[in-house]
């Protein structure tokens, strides 16, 4: 059958009538199970409930569509040396329906995404982001995916986003303390990687920790996952903990200082892109991309 071209960002197409059909296609035993959409929705893929213990989640676009292959064959290995549940594969989906990607069916893992209103002890759930982040770094990376474009760069040199962030900097002059973000940006590329590669997930972010009573239970989403530099993953230091917790985070996953100027500049990097985005056009993420940028030129300035 002939594929109709999707749209810029995929998603238009990706609805539960289009996940009922892919079910009847490819997994008959499931395909009268219920199926709705998880909310809050990610960028990347599309995710919906099938039945009470599965979802079901499809890349947006083409970009996104090489992680189901990775996370199908890493995550398993993965899974038994990390302290808390990742993502189950339950069954490898393959292009049909008109939809054009790959995708998978995996096991329901109950939590909330770690907004703060269902942490009591940001300082204690620090503690167990580093512990996850540190036994990631402990997992054999013998033939793994070396960092490059299917993590989108996290984990390679951050050179590839040298002319970008520049450019956003240029915009923000106005908005933000240039000189000491500039100053901050050519620190992480001076600080150059030189270790041996780890596994990284790449995305370190409140909505891929969940959490129950509190607690990390679960970490999703390593579409960004590989083998390389792990500075990439520390950017949560800026993003979601500050004073107690960001310093109980710092101590724990145990980076050097090189390591933490990298994880500066992949912060800098997203945070003046964001900002860069949102300056007219959403106003409460760009106060919260000033806040991160504002924190990341405090701590630059405190390590110097």
């Amino acid at each position: 059958m002939l594929m109709m071209p999707t749209p810029p960002d995929g998603r238009a197409r990706i609805d539960a009538a289009l996940v009922r059909r892919l079910l009847a296609a490819q997994f008959p035993q499931w395909c009268d199970l219920p199926v709705t959409p998880v909310e809050p929705q990610g960028w990347d893929n599309r995710t919906f409930r099938l039945g009470r213990t599965m979802t079901v989640r499809l890349p947006t676009a083409a970009a996104y569509a090489p992680a189901v292959a990775k996370e199908n064959s890493w995550l398993p290995r993965l899974a038994p040396s990390l302290p808390v549940a990742v993502p189950q594969i339950l069954g490898h989906g393959v292009p049909g329906e008109e939809y054009p990607f790959p995708w998978s069916i995996r096991r329901w893992i109950p939590g909330d995404t770690a907004d703060r209103a269902h942490i009591d002890d940001m300082p204690r759930f620090a503690l167990s982001v580093a512990r996850f982040i540190r036994a990631i770094q402990r997992c054999d990376p013998g033939g793994g995916p070396l960092a490059g474009q299917h993590s989108f760069y996290r984990g390679a040199p951050q050179a590839h986003y040298d002319e970008q962030t520049r450019h956003c900097l240029a915009k923000l002059t106005e908005h933000i303390d240039t000189a000491r973000a500039t100053a901050v940006w050519e620190a992480a590329l001076a600080a150059e990687w030189r270790g041996k590669p780890v596994w990284f997930h790449g995305d370190i972010a409140p909505g891929n920790l969940l959490v129950a009573d509190g607690q990390l239970t679960a970490v999703i989403d390593f579409g960004c996952c590989g083998v390389g530099d792990p500075a990439c993953d520390l950017t949560v230091a800026w993003t979601t903990f500050s004073g107690d917790s960001r310093q109980a985070f710092r101590q724990a996953v145990d980076q050097d200082k090189a390591t933490w100027a990298r994880a500066r500049g992949w912060a800098l990097w997203k945070a003046a892109l964001t900002l860069s985005r949102s300056l007219t056009t959403d106003p409460e993420q760009s106060t919260t991309a000033r806040q991160v940028i504002h924190d990341i030129l405090v701590d630059h300035d405190h390590d110097q």
